[in-house]
């Protein structure tokens, strides 16, 4: 396991994605919208769910996993996964889009709604921001309004089965209005900010906010 604080080593993708970053790959210049369109500017449908990762798969048991939920909130959370799936779960159907220009359409997800996970930890009035801490050492932030978006969740299963260890589990974030960086695997822990802290893949050349239909791949766009 790679410590949180630690960022994930240097990998063959990792070069790839900042090369694309700094040419501006895959950009359409397009922009539509969600209600309008289904699928965002530059993507293509696949069947199958690639793997993008790091080089680091996580390998975290269901009986060893832990979620720290903390920083600007009223009550921090400590669960083990039991605690986890005793609380109130839902089951959400939703696409994804990554970044790297495949989307999925139709993912059958069941975890806990971020929405209920604000209700027990109440962030406290300056929280404006998260940041997602995986076990892999990768980060990710989001505003704290996407993160509370209607239908996304802590992912424990896809499709009616336990999410695969590939793809993220135990647990994962997902969050299907932004490309699908933002839904960091492998999730470790959640942290409450007042302020913006860029995490891995945005302070390597992506955007800050990453929404498909607006094609916010890269900074600047």
């Amino acid at each position: 396991m790679t410590d949180e604080n630690e960022p994930p080593p240097e990998s063959k993708l990792t070069r790839s994605k900042e090369r694309w970053a700094r040419e501006g790959k895959f950009l359409t210049g397009k922009t539509s919208r969600p209600e309008d369109q289904r699928l965002p500017p530059g993507q293509h449908l696949t069947r199958d769910w690639p793997t993008l990762d790091l080089g680091l798969t996580p390998n975290i048991s269901r009986e060893r996993w832990r979620l720290d939920v903390y920083g600007a909130v009223e009550k921090p959370i400590f669960w083990d996964f039991a605690q986890f799936t005793a609380q109130p779960q839902s089951k959400f159907v939703s696409d994804i889009h990554c970044v790297t220009t495949w989307s999925r359409y139709d993912n059958q997800w069941e975890g806990l709604a971020t929405r209920d996970l604000l209700d027990t930890c109440r962030p406290r009035e300056e929280a404006r921001f998260v940041v997602l801490h995986s076990h892999d050492g990768y980060t990710t932030n989001l505003a704290l309004e996407d993160f509370a978006a209607e239908d996304a969740l802590l992912a424990h299963s896809w499709s009616g089965a336990p999410l695969e260890q590939e793809h993220g589990g135990p647990v994962r974030l997902v969050v299907p209005h932004l490309y699908f960086w933002k839904s960091a695997k492998w999730l470790q822990s959640i942290e409450f900010l007042a302020e913006d802290s860029p995490g891995y893949w945005e302070v390597r050349g992506y955007h800050n906010r990453g929404d498909p239909w607006a094609e916010q791949r890269y900074s600047g766009d």
